[in-house]
């Protein structure tokens, strides 16, 4: 479940308490949760956290030592998060890997996946490089006007599966797809390259709008999804669309919101969000 924004909200959270901290041990609770450089565990035990960053729906921890660089990419996946070690979880035995610190306030940060869907991976500069330039595309909250236009104007790919295409635009997941075509009026199945070039631009809008929001209030918490300090995100509470199947239409139109059903469900208006085909202008 957890999109953009929740990782963005725990990157910015351990950015602000564990940077600069030690490493006094790093315990990997079941190999097969570390998709990468597991024998390299050792090199880690003393380095500090020199930063954070989120690429995608991952969070990227930044350790130096001796004058060296190596890195720690935490993907959260589905059920994945990065928790301090006040935070509660209802299930502990699926913490599988936990980074134990010194010198900050905050002495533990753990990795907690009940499903598994997501890996750890521990990488040098090479395999960092080559790690991101295979899973993530364009960045949502930096991808320019015209750089999104002209990946909607390449592609007959449904709206919604291209907003969640990571090697395309990476970080957006089923929650904020729905919620940010929506807003736009957008089917979920619109060819992208049928759609107005002015439409798009609406879109590009909307998409970094909807992000930001929900990184201030702190992501979406649906299911077991909080954040690293174990406080929940209300952005749910903002959701029109994802989860509301037989509701009414926000938008008073006298439609109530439907669900198809595919891989991933798309929530949607039948009648704010009709197919249109639409010349690009």
């Amino acid at each position: 479940m957890p999109e953009l924004p929740e990782a963005e909200v725990a990157a910015c959270q351990l950015r602000a308490r564990v940077t600069g901290a030690t490493v006094r041990d790093c315990w990997v609770g079941r190999g097969d949760i570390v998709r990468e450089g597991l024998a390299s565990l050792g090199w880690y035990h003393g380095a500090k956290i020199a930063g954070v960053e989120r690429r995608g729906k991952s969070v990227i921890l930044t350790f130096t030592r001796a004058k060296q660089a190596r890195f720690l990419a935490a993907e959260l996946g589905m059920t994945g998060l990065l928790l301090f070690r006040g935070a509660h979880t209802k299930h502990p035995q699926h913490t599988h890997c936990i980074l134990r610190l010194e010198g900050v306030d905050e002495p533990e940060v753990r990795y907690w996946n009940p499903r598994r869907f997501g890996r750890l991976s521990f990488l040098d500069q090479s395999g960092l490089d080559e790690y991101t330039s295979r899973r993530f595309g364009y960045d949502p909250l930096t991808i320019s006007r015209d750089q999104f236009v002209q990946v909607l104007a390449s592609t007959r790919s449904r709206l919604k599966t291209l907003l969640m295409h990571q090697q395309v635009i990476a970080g957006i997941g089923n929650i904020y797809a729905n919620e940010i075509l929506f807003r736009v009026k957008l089917h979920p199945d619109q060819p992208a390259n049928q759609i107005a070039d002015v439409v798009a631009m609406r879109l590009h809008e909307v998409m970094g709008e909807v992000l930001q929001e929900a990184i201030l209030m702190g992501g979406s918490s649906v299911r077991d999804y909080f954040s690293p300090d174990g406080t929940e995100g209300r952005y749910k509470q903002k959701h029109l669309v994802y989860g509301k199947t037989g509701e009414r239409c926000p938008n008073a139109c006298g439609a109530t919101i439907q669900r198809s059903v595919g891989e991933r469900s798309s929530f949607y208006c039948p009648l704010c969000q009709k197919m249109r085909r639409q010349r690009r202008a």
